[in-house]
């Protein structure tokens, strides 16, 4: 099948959910839109949509005009019953373009966390991967409220909504289940500063905090992203 990715952040990257992709067969069009890109007019030739992370935050309209667009895009998929998932910033938005409330400026959540399946979670085809909880990789600020008729299916000890389904297909994931160890180690290099800045001891800590979660983490996110192809 092929899907429509939207980018909204620089070093923003598919990661293991592109992965597993790749070796299932499916293929996707990535848009830039924080470049510039247009996003398309048509979702006709896409079986679903992908909406990735970013620093900003998801009311940031007048320096990013696009969001908006993005939110009209995933009412556009989930009208005509394609799958959307919204992952940290894309959860964010697909929060507001069901009308919840977009929280900002919370205490980050950073670094492999434990995310815990809600009893619908644990029944739903998507996040009973999580199985009784897994550790997952989190960078995040802002949250959301649940939006109305969604079904809330994880949590963490932070983080209240950590993820939500609307409809069949429609999903929202706080969590990063897409960024590996590789992708990890990426954002490690090139936003040094800005982990620094809230988590200074990261340096120090990531190696042993990556041999002591990285593997579980990346087995369930590939779980996770099969799951979610799956609904294509």
């Amino acid at each position: 099948m092929h899907f429509l990715v939207i980018e909204n952040y620089p070093h923003t990257e598919l990661g293991t959910l592109g992965r597993v992709a790749l070796e299932e067969g499916h293929t996707w069009r990535s848009v830039e839109a924080y470049a510039g890109e247009d996003l398309p007019t048509t979702i006709d030739p896409y079986a679903g949509l992908v909406v990735l992370g970013g620093a900003q935050d998801a009311l940031a309209d007048e320096a990013y005009p696009f969001l908006q667009k993005v939110c009209d895009l995933v009412l556009k998929f989930h009208e005509v019953d394609k799958p959307v998932l919204g992952i940290c910033l894309g959860s964010q938005l697909v929060a507001r373009a069901f009308g919840a409330k977009n929280l900002l400026g919370l205490p980050v959540e950073f670094g492999w966390r434990e995310v815990l399946p809600t009893k619908e979670g644990r029944l739903d085809p998507v996040l009973q991967k999580l199985q009784t909880g897994r550790p997952q990789f989190h960078w995040h600020t802002d949250t959301m409220t649940l939006p109305e008729g969604a079904v809330h299916l994880a949590t963490s000890a932070m983080t209240p909504i950590q993820a939500f389904r609307l409809g069949r297909a429609t999903y929202a994931l706080q969590f990063h289940f897409e960024t590996g160890l590789q992708e990890v180690r990426n954002w490690s290099q090139q936003f040094a500063g800005e982990i620094e800045a809230h988590t200074p001891d990261w340096p120090v800590r990531f190696d042993t905090e990556a041999a002591r979660h990285s593997a579980s983490a990346d087995e369930t996110g590939a779980a996770i992203a099969r799951a979610w192809l799956d609904l294509l």
